[in-house]
């Protein structure tokens, strides 16, 4: 389906990515996406953002939604969310590895630049599966001289109050420092803001 004018004139952001993207626990307006909306808004910038991002999913997940996704939205940007629920669930280091440079093939093959985001495991996942699993990030995103978001719940995670019952997933109270986290890596892959 063809885009308009206007659309093909505003440039798209995409962000795949599971409950830590899609304001799991709270009303999704204050999620960090939402926040990012309105940052992109008040500094002039004309990007769209979609939210593609899905409770749950995983590395698998996304590399199947990505091709319909780039195919619908066309976007400037990939921000790529995933990892976290493969890492919860023991799936071995190097499939998830190979989805996320599948993933970035993919954006790249349509013009897309991609931002990705490094993710943890909670510590009593003990230290070397977390060291392992955070390498994952570090050393794709070298390989593929990809910008990288250390990690995403940086200043967070380890805040009182700032994480869910659950002690994985951050509160709406958590969002404004999770965007903080991920603006200086974003802001060099944006057109110069309007006006």
């Amino acid at each position: 389906m063809p885009i308009s004018n206007a659309a093909a004139a505003q440039p798209a952001i995409l962000v795949l990515g599971d409950s830590l993207s899609a304001a799991y626990g709270f009303d999704q307006r204050l999620g960090w996406v939402s926040l990012l909306r309105q940052q992109l808004a008040a500094e002039g910038y004309p990007h769209l953002v979609v939210n593609a991002s899905i409770s749950g999913d995983t590395t698998a997940g996304g590399l199947g939604r990505l091709p319909q996704a780039l195919r619908q939205h066309q976007p400037s940007i990939l921000i790529l969310e995933l990892g976290s629920n493969d890492g919860l669930r023991g799936v071995d280091f190097s499939t998830i590895e190979s989805n996320l440079r599948q993933m970035v093939e993919s954006a790249r093959a349509e013009g897309c630049a991609v931002l990705l985001l490094g993710m943890r495991m909670p510590p009593n996942f003990g230290k070397i599966f977390t060291e392992r699993f955070h390498r994952i990030f570090v050393d794709l995103a070298q390989r593929m001289s990809l910008p990288l978001v250390p990690f995403l719940l940086q200043e967070v995670a380890d805040k009182p109050g700032w994480m869910q019952a659950d002690n994985l997933h951050p509160t709406a109270d958590a969002q404004a420092q999770m965007l903080n986290n991920v603006w200086p890596y974003l802001q060099p892959l944006l057109e110069s803001p309007s006006g």
